[in-house]
């Protein structure tokens, strides 16, 4: 059985959910109307536009055109991750962790996904760009979330910090409450996902799958696959994000440094 078209009508039917949901915002004046249909209307148009893209870089088979989709998906990742954080590293130090961090973390899974595939060509474009996409999106977010919530820990947890490194901690342990925090606050998305797979929800790559035809099992190993490269990825990246930013936060010295640390006034450093 194949996937049934979805032509304009089916996506009509769908956009009326959330124009009714807006009307239900807007009488009941809570403020989400605006938001919503602004988001439904980026997640047409975006996608309908990267759907037209890919298509014709699917169709090119071109490793120039493949790397520059690529750079460009780490590129908008690393700017995404940047804009999410209340507080930075001075120096464009939270770019290069960020970045760094997800980079390597995502390239990492790319591997271990491209093994266990095995596409020929190795390198094919339908099977690398969604797969990076997917991993690529989840990382960013437990990046995002363990720096962001490392930095606004830090500050809120000064002084257990000095007080630890005055009586002797290093930095490592005496930052670990806050970094172990940072950690499970952006790990929470991926587990979360895991733990309900199956149970409470079906993931959409699955449900993507077992739409277009293939068989329920195989898109069951397709969607393992995918969370468990998601769930590596997302940890990798964000044991290493926070631990760098735990160096650059401290000194050799064993001194809280949050003057390295923009929009901390002097009263919290």
């Amino acid at each position: 059985m194949s996937a049934p078209a979805i032509g304009p009508g089916g996506l009509a039917i769908a956009a009326l959910l959330v124009l009714a949901s807006a009307a239900v915002s807007l009488v009941l004046q809570l403020g989400l109307a605006r938001g919503l249909l602004v988001a439904a209307l980026r997640t047409i148009v975006q996608l309908l536009l990267v759907g037209m893209v890919l298509e014709w870089v699917f169709a090119l088979r071109s490793p120039l055109i493949v790397a520059a989709v690529l750079a460009l998906m780490f590129t908008l990742a690393s700017r995404e991750i940047l804009s999410r954080q209340e507080r930075r590293l001075a120096g464009g130090w939270s770019r290069w962790i960020a970045g760094g961090s997800m980079l390597a973390a995502t390239v990492v899974a790319m591997f271990a996904g491209l093994a266990a595939l095995r596409p020929r060509p190795v390198l094919e474009a339908s099977v690398l760009i969604p797969l990076l996409g997917i991993v690529l999106g989840n990382v960013m977010n437990g990046v995002s979330l363990s720096l962001n919530t490392f930095h606004n820990g830090v500050v809120r947890d000064r002084l257990a910090i000095e007080a630890r490194l005055a009586l002797g901690s290093n930095r490592f342990d005496a930052l670990r409450s806050t970094q172990i925090g940072a950690l499970r606050s952006g790990l929470i998305p991926i587990l979360n996902q895991m733990s309900a797979a199956g149970v409470i929800t079906l993931p959409g790559m699955m449900t993507g799958q077992v739409l277009a035809g293939m068989p329920v099992l195989e898109a069951a190993k397709y969607q393992i696959l995918v969370l468990l490269l998601i769930a590596g990825a997302s940890c990798l990246g964000a044991i290493l994000a926070s631990w760098i930013a735990v160096r650059r936060i401290s000194d050799e010295r064993d001194r809280l440094r949050l003057d390295r640390l923009l929009g901390v006034s002097r009263s919290q450093r």
